[in-house]
């Protein structure tokens, strides 16, 4: 009997914390340590501000960064405006108003302090922001590939996945080749 009463209060704690965390936002970070899927609405968000950030983030490293690292944003550049337009265009209409026109408050920081970073501390600021960037967009994209209700969203992430795996993977390699 004991062990059926405790089997129950388990089950009840597991149900009640995949219930408060579907309910938490993605920015929280509950979600991504539980691997659940975003809802349609945050994957959007998300994906959004990521481009931009990536976008934004790479046109300073393009006035500021080594050689490598104009390389690198260059890259960043292409890659991240191909993807936000496709997400534009796959954004079903009852989900329009997800779509951010600027960024978030903490994107805005850490673009802000990249833009005043100074010269010698460049390099590790901008090389740790794409890392960080680059493993958030891997979780984020590969959990909604896996569960999104969206199905052409779903495809989306899917096919971008290994494009933003192979940008984590440079941003390691850029990150390595200045410690």
């Amino acid at each position: 009997m004991r062990t059926s009463f405790l089997a129950a209060v388990i089950a009840a704690g597991l149900i009640s914390s995949a219930a408060i965390a579907q309910s938490l936002g993605e920015k929280t970070g509950v979600n991504p340590l539980l691997g659940i899927t975003p809802k349609t609405e945050d994957f959007i968000k998300e994906a959004a501000i990521n481009d931009m950030l990536e976008i934004a983030a790479a046109k300073i490293a393009q006035e500021k960064g080594n050689a490598d690292e104009k390389k690198f944003a260059e890259q960043m550049i292409t890659d991240h405006e191909k993807t936000s337009s496709e997400l534009k265009q796959l954004v079903p209409p009852g989900f329009k108003s997800a779509l951010p026109t600027s960024l978030d408050g903490d994107s805005q920081k850490d673009l802000n302090k990249l833009r005043d970073a100074k010269a010698e501390d460049f390099a590790n600021d901008y090389d740790q922001m794409q890392v960080d960037a680059h493993q958030e967009a891997v979780l984020l994209f590969e959990r909604y590939a896996r569960g999104g209700d969206d199905p052409r969203l779903k495809d989306l992430a899917g096919k971008t996945l290994p494009e933003l795996q192979h940008h984590l993977q440079m941003a390691q390699q850029l990150e390595k080749s200045h410690k």
